[in-house]
């Protein structure tokens, strides 16, 4: 199948453009700069590349080579280079104010220009949340927005829904890590209570790619997790385990979603604008509810423990020196040259899942 990938510089994005190559598909990417996802000429082997933004569909260039291009709408693109399906992995989240605004421009445009290229099937990847809206946050009232606006497609729209994504490059990954190693003593709001069901992104790319080839998933809503319930508590603790520390949680009678992003943004490298729409979401307990898919998907899910110590193997990190044994600004800290991490979150992600469903892809 012929498929377009939206986010493709992002976390899930970018590790999901080799999953679809590797199952037999032919990839299309739209990115915003095509020299830096393919090089100085543009080039991406064997994925063709569109270079535009979801927020001016109106002039989308195929990159036909070293500094050749033609443009014409994304719409026209889509027909013409007969693509049947389409991944929206992007959000605005930490690039302004107003990401939901934002969201949902880049949503309507791209919904338009799926229409007119004649799409069958759109895959969205969306956020776990409680179904009463008026009890999200605005970051998952944004989520399930861009849902509704792409579901009024004349395609047939897949969401999937989940949680923490666990994995090098996810903001909230990022934050539950960055907290962990640097802070042998947490003082902790109540929303570390609230339970979630973290899944490894390895299992999500793998859903990603198996509901494209299960037609019987179209059009229809699915939550994803992995097979462990935590709270974020639980994940903290775990993680400074995993680092080779222990950690001692004091509970705060009164610590808001605002002094709580700001605690957060004061201690780790991840932006602000990211931090404080997750952190506004963590009261929300973000648990799968329906598990519908594993009927339809195969996927051996990874337990969380596993699932976090490949995640921190492949970033580097040592059990032996990676944790701050007395403070919050020793360790970890000094690993990521203050500020490497949050460089590193800014580029797998075009720039954020994730941040999740939070952490889905690159930007609008």
């Amino acid at each position: 199948m012929r498929v377009l990938v939206t986010g493709a510089t992002g976390f899930v994005g970018s590790r999901l453009v080799p999953a679809l190559l590797a199952a037999g598909h032919e990839v299309i990417v739209l990115v915003r700069d095509a020299e830096r996802y393919g090089g100085v000429d543009g080039s991406a082997g064997d994925v063709r590349v569109l270079e535009g933004d979801l927020l001016a569909t109106d002039r989308v260039c195929l990159v036909t080579g070293p500094g050749e291009t033609t443009a014409q709408p994304l719409g026209r693109w889509l027909a013409a280079l007969d693509c049947e399906a389409a991944y929206y992995l992007v959000h605005s989240m930490g690039e302004s104010d107003d990401f939901a605004a934002t969201d949902r421009r880049a949503a309507e445009a791209f919904r338009d220009a799926a229409d007119e290229g004649g799409l069958d099937r759109v895959v969205y990847l969306g956020g776990l949340g409680d179904e009463r809206e008026e009890r999200l946050s605005e970051h998952l009232r944004s989520r399930r927005e861009v849902g509704r606006i792409l579901g009024a497609g004349d395609f047939d729209l897949t969401t999937l829904r989940a949680a923490v994504i666990v994995g090098d490059g996810s903001a909230s990954f990022e934050i539950i890590r960055q907290l962990a190693a640097r802070l042998p003593v947490m003082v902790t709001p109540r929303w570390v209570r609230t339970e979630c069901q973290p899944i490894f992104v390895d299992d999500v790319i793998a859903y990603l790619v198996g509901v494209l080839d299960a037609p019987a998933t179209a059009g229809g809503t699915y939550d994803i997790g992995g097979p462990d319930v935590l709270t974020y508590e639980e994940l903290l603790r775990r993680t400074r385990e995993a680092l080779g520390g222990r950690l001692v949680v004091i509970p705060a009678p009164v610590l808001t979603p605002r002094l709580s992003a700001r605690w957060v943004t004061l201690v780790t490298d991840v932006p602000r604008g990211v931090v404080a729409p997750l952190v506004d979401g963590l009261r929300t307990p973000v648990v799968a509810d329906d598990v519908a898919i594993r009927e339809l998907v195969s996927v051996e899910l990874t337990p969380f423990d596993e699932a976090l110590a490949t995640a921190l193997a492949r970033r580097g990190d040592r059990t032996d020196s990676s944790v701050s044994r007395t403070t919050g600004s020793g360790g970890d800290a000094g690993r990521d040259g203050g500020g490497e991490a949050a460089e590193r979150l800014r580029t797998a992600v075009d720039d954020p899942t994730d941040a999740d469903p939070a952490d889905s892809g690159g930007s609008a």
